[in-house]
């Protein structure tokens, strides 16, 4: 069998989520051996502080949200997704850009910049021409966001190897990401509520482009004027929230698989109404707290779910969480709490508790690819071929 038809290969989610499950164990504590002193750090081109950053969004990030677009394109448009020697030149690419990342100082000028945007913009261009070449029988209508977020990540990943716009690119990231999770959550929640519980939540055409379209502004929030950034975020976790009300959490509180998807939801809400009191009275520690809302509150929360439901559903198995699952889930409620929520009732314990969050990703992920990649090397068990 040659090389590209290995079951590694057919699907994008499958060496990516691989890639996630990899990075997801390795970087935050990665970063904070670094933050510690323990480690050196990057011999790279930027300051510590950008490589974790950049390398939570747009490595670890990007693995799941590029395996994810990846695959959701065969049930979007009605095709196959990129797959084999594509697949493959895109995996090179991402590892090419984590060397970059990490070795970068050492190299000249121009490979580390190629290094650098290579992996995300081939990724971007293909999805962009497969969205846009079959847009005709695009079952989800409000996919022309993506056309429109999809290249924005190229300006807040310069901005983020910036340091002049380091702040600029962070926000614009978060926006993106933020934006891209509101979408997805949209139409997967409305799926597992209906299939779990048989019930319907509020899908109302105007709220629910009213919410997009106040969060696509806020990835621009970076140029707005504080206060105007403030209200804008005011106003969508206002509507979040409303909405989240009607789409019966106390149901879906019930089960954890589900019920942590809320929580992750509840994140967005939450890192929203932190950006407005930063606008209103702006502490020191607002900028930071915000950030870890969202990478750990919806980041941290949503991924692991997803990438255990996915994993296990395009690869033919039955989508359970087993106790296994459930424990990772609960290892990753217990980080969020301990860097967002312990650091602000026991500041003098803060090198502690990062390091505990650290270690809580790295088991959480290390749990996962234990179980998932040997699921996503291996060929679907109910005999379809992707």
């Amino acid at each position: 069998m040659k090389f590209s038809r290995h079951p590694l290969w057919l699907v994008g989610f499958r060496p990516f989520f691989a890639l996630a499950c990899l990075s997801g164990l390795s970087l935050p504590l990665l970063w904070v051996l670094i933050y510690l002193g323990i480690l050196p750090a990057p011999l790279s081109r930027i300051a510590p502080v950008q490589w974790h950053a950049h390398e939570m969004f747009f490595g670890f990030g990007w693995a799941v949200l590029g395996g994810f677009l990846l695959t959701s394109t065969k049930n979007w448009v009605q095709i196959r997704g990129y797959h084999g020697a594509a697949l493959m030149f895109l995996v090179a690419a991402w590892l090419f850009e984590r060397m970059g990342m990490w070795f970068g100082g050492l190299w000249p000028a121009w490979l580390f910049e190629f290094s650098n945007m290579l992996f995300l913009a081939a990724i971007v261009a293909m999805l962009m021409w497969t969205l846009a070449r079959y847009s005709k029988q695009d079952s989800y209508r409000d996919n022309w966001f993506f056309l429109l977020i999809l290249p924005a990540f190229l300006i807040a990943k310069q901005s983020m190897l910036s340091t002049e716009h380091f702040q600029f690119g962070i926000v614009m990231a978060t926006g993106l990401f933020r934006m891209a999770f509101l979408v997805m959550l949209e139409r997967t929640l409305t799926q597992f509520m209906k299939g779990i519980f048989q019930v319907d939540i509020l899908r109302n055409p105007a709220l629910d482009k009213a919410i997009k379209l106040l969060a696509l502004s806020l990835v621009g929030a970076g140029l707005m004027p504080p206060p105007l950034a403030g209200g804008i975020s005011f106003l969508l976790a206002l509507l979040l929230a409303g909405r989240l009300i009607f789409w019966k959490p106390q149901l879906a509180m019930r089960r954890l698989d589900l019920g942590i998807m809320y929580l992750g939801y509840g994140a967005i809400v939450l890192q929203l109404l932190v950006e407005f009191l930063a606008q209103v009275t702006p502490p020191s520690w607002v900028g930071a707290f915000s950030m870890h809302v969202f990478a750990l509150g919806v980041m941290g929360l949503i991924i692991p779910a997803m990438l255990i439901r996915i994993a296990k559903g395009h690869t033919g198995r039955k989508v359970v969480f087993d106790r296994i699952d459930k424990l990772v889930l609960w290892i990753m409620i217990v980080a969020f709490v301990l860097r967002v929520i312990a650091p602000q009732i026991h500041p003098a314990s803060y090198e502690f508790w990062i390091l505990l969050a650290a270690c809580g990703w790295f088991s959480g992920f290390a749990i996962l690819a234990w179980r998932l990649i040997p699921f996503l090397l291996q060929a679907r068990v109910d005999g379809k071929e992707h």
